[in-house]
């Protein structure tokens, strides 16, 4: 049947370096005017009245947090012993590869006596503001989380901007590898109070100097990323601080754009970061690589035809270089090496919208999460998936192919016409090492830019989220913000202000973007998107932002819209760059706004149809329309994922329905970009919601033999 929907740096950054980048970070700094204080017992009170908490306490106090600590919100403090704090900041001063002598630790003016003469208490004078405010906000999250939400394992993300993680250890928990919460869940009337026995120790040392730490482990790969001089290029950690525009901070004022972060300085950084997957030497030893030599062998074979398959070599003319050149982007070591890394720093429990413990998580029971990232091999991408069925749902594989993969031969189902072609590399959650700017995960096969997968792996309905155009939302850990970052009650979920330019990926086409484009990530609660997220630009909008790196080939190209009063009216073009000399439109204008029931639309209620829609579907998508994946649903947290209660099945004004912008080519040889521009004559108030964009290969629409499944 036809388809129905159609060098100093590198040896470590300082610490107190890393903390000249936190004062400007998306979390304000405590204002004393801006703090109301109670009269019960708090956080600071709790942690005063504790002579085993002293020291932190003397940390907290130097750098203004204990007045944070006595006032109105909702806080977890993981507030480490007097023998912790000892022990740790003596591993500072001890620190023999410091690159600044002590880490910044200094003798204290007036102090003649050394710093192996006084005691613990005296020592704590030696620490800089810095190292306390790094400490101090590393301890802290703005979020309630007792001991149940700290089992299992998982990350927490603090005031300083970089999480840690959390595991079981015994009948405790750990935190950073380090820390044993010893007395949890001490409740004041601000938030709560764990005691642990240790400082959570940070990392401060670049993805580079992790390899060369973890010798034993990864020689043959970390001798490699030097040999391709790939370990200087993930040396980068910020691209700067960002300041929040003029109509963000109207909307703000009015009620209209509720955002919590928006304040204080006004300012937010961008942080930079990496995702490494690196095979270990057992892993190469299996498949009878023993050395570097032998790796650059192994590369020089499989990338040897590349140019057959890897379209962008082919169209831009390029020939893999087998030489000793390594540093060569097409040489075949470096090309291996590169698919290796993804830049976004993401913990295993972010490779792809992991169910974990959120309430939030909208998926239905079958389906399964997946996410798709470019990666440093020019105009490549892979595809990271975990599948419902295998290793209880929690086993994570790259470039994992099967046959027919969106396409299904049942109803309501994903179907039995699959056959498993490649089980893909797996991802051992359990190894992973984390640096300042980005984790390294153990892989347990080689990973490889191989035909299969332009041919396989990505020839498939590729629906890529929000934080996959903009990794930044993952780096920075904005990606699925808690709902209590929403600031204006009468508002659900979490929404977060993004200064304009903040995107790497994103481009403006209006004279002042300051004073006419305002950018929100949304998430949870009542949102309606895949993976609970999505971006908004809200004002005279006229942007263009990169599509995924995806092999050459027709594709049909998609959008999804909630039909909403508010909606927009808009054009999109789409471009070979982000030149809008390159634009061309892309189908006719569109509005957002018509209802569902109007005939231009056409949709009808799919539960009141026999064949469950089956038919009206082939005349929706006639239209330029298709229903939402039965995928995911809106508000998990109170009804979960039904039958009823998904985007499919959903009908009304709040519906998701996707819309078809038309048919284009696209090139892996060029970049590909879409451009979205406002067409309202209320410019200011008609906002654009990026949630994700589909890219189907024409070949997989008109399969004979199957139809594109609804999820």
């Amino acid at each position: 049947m036809n388809n129905s929907f159609i060098n100093t740096i590198r040896k470590g950054l300082l610490i107190t370096g890393t903390v000249a980048l936190t004062f400007t970070a998306c979390n304000p700094e405590p204002d004393e005017s801006d703090l109301y204080t109670f009269t019960g017992r708090t956080i600071e009170s709790f942690i005063e009245e504790d002579s085993t908490l002293t020291s932190f306490n003397y940390i907290l106090k130097r750098v203004g947090y204990d007045k944070m600590m006595s006032a109105y919100g909702s806080y977890t403090c993981f507030a480490p012993t007097n023998d912790g704090v000892a022990f740790y900041i003596d591993s500072l001063y001890n620190d023999v590869d410091a690159v600044i002598p002590h880490n910044g630790m200094r003798q204290p003016e007036g102090v003649s006596a050394s710093y192996e003469s006084q005691t613990a208490e005296e020592r704590l004078a030696w620490l800089s503001d810095s190292l306390c405010l790094t400490i101090a906000r590393y301890h802290i999250t703005s979020s309630y989380k007792n001991i149940v939400s700290l089992t299992g394992s998982g990350e927490v993300n603090t005031m300083l901007g970089y999480e840690f993680g959390f595991t079981p250890q015994g009948d405790k928990t750990l935190l950073g590898g380090k820390a044993l919460i010893i007395n949890s869940d001490n409740e004041t009337i601000n938030g709560l109070v764990h005691v642990i026995d240790n400082v959570i120790p940070r990392f401060t040392r670049f993805i580079g100097d992790i390899f060369d730490r973890n010798k034993d482990t990864y020689s043959i790969f970390g001798e490699a990323l030097k040999l391709t001089g790939l370990d200087d290029s993930l040396l980068n950690y910020t691209r700067g601080t960002f300041t929040f525009n003029q109509l963000t901070r109207e909307k703000i004022s009015l009620g209209i754009y509720p955002s919590k972060n928006v304040g204080g300085s006004g300012q937010m950084e961008c942080k930079v970061g990496y995702t490494v997957f690196a095979e270990s030497d057992e892993v190469m030893r299996k498949n009878n690589i023993n050395s570097v030599s032998d790796l650059i062998a192994y590369a020089n074979k499989v990338y040897a035809d590349a140019p057959q398959w890897y379209d962008y070599m082919r169209e831009n003319g390029l020939t893999v270089s087998t030489g000793d050149d390594y540093t060569n982007t097409f040489n075949a070591l470096h090309m291996f090496m590169a698919y290796h890394i993804v830049k976004a720093n993401m913990s295993v429990n972010w490779l792809v919208y992991d169910k974990g413990a959120d309430a939030y998580w909208n998926f239905a029971p079958d389906a399964d999460p997946y996410d798709y990232y470019d990666t440093m091999l020019p105009h490549t991408m892979m595809k990271i998936w975990e599948p419902h069925d295998v290793g209880g749902g929690k086993s994570l594989f790259i470039n994992r192919y099967q046959t027919y993969n969106t396409l299904t031969d049942q109803l309501a189902s994903p179907g039995n016409n699959h056959e498993l072609v490649r089980p893909g590399v797996g991802i051992n959650r359990s190894a992973s090492l984390q640096a300042f700017n980005g984790y390294i995960h153990s892989i347990n096969g080689m990973l490889v830019y191989d035909q299969l997968v332009p041919k396989g792996v990505l020839h498939e309905r590729m629906r890529v989220n929000c934080t996959s155009l903009f990794p930044e939302l993952i780096t920075n850990r904005i990606r699925s913000i808690n709902s209590s970052d929403n600031l204006f009650s009468g508002y659900e979920g979490g929404r977060y202000g993004i200064p304009v330019n903040y995107f790497e990926n994103m481009v403006y086409y209006v004279t002042e973007p300051s004073k006419s484009i305002c950018l929100n990530y949304c998430t949870h609660g009542a949102m309606r998107c895949w993976e609970s997220d999505q971006m908004q630009v809200w004002g005279a909008y006229d942007i263009a932002f990169k599509l995924p790196s995806v092999p050459s080939d027709v594709y049909e190209l998609r959008v999804v819209y909630a039909p909403m009063s508010y909606g927009s009216f808009m054009q999109y073009y789409i471009g070979t760059s982000s030149s809008v000399a390159t634009m061309m439109p892309i189908g006719l204008p569109f509005d957002a706004t018509i209802p569902v029931t109007d005939p231009r639309v056409g949709i009808t209620n799919p539960a009141e149809e026999a064949d469950q829609g089956v038919a009206t579907d082939i005349a929706l998508h006639n239209h330029g329309y298709m229903r939402g994946p039965y995928s995911y649903c809106g508000h998990p947290e109170s009804t979960g994922w039904t039958t009823s209660n998904n985007g499919r099945f959903e009908f009304g004004a709040s519906m998701t329905i996707r819309y078809v912008l038309g048919t284009v080519e696209l090139k892996q040889g060029t970049e590909n970009w879409l451009r979205i521009k406002s067409l309202n004559t209320n410019l200011r108030d008609k906002p654009v919601g990026i949630d994700y964009v589909e890219l189907v290969p024409t070949s997989v629409l008109d399969n004979q033999q199957y139809t594109e499944d609804w999820y």
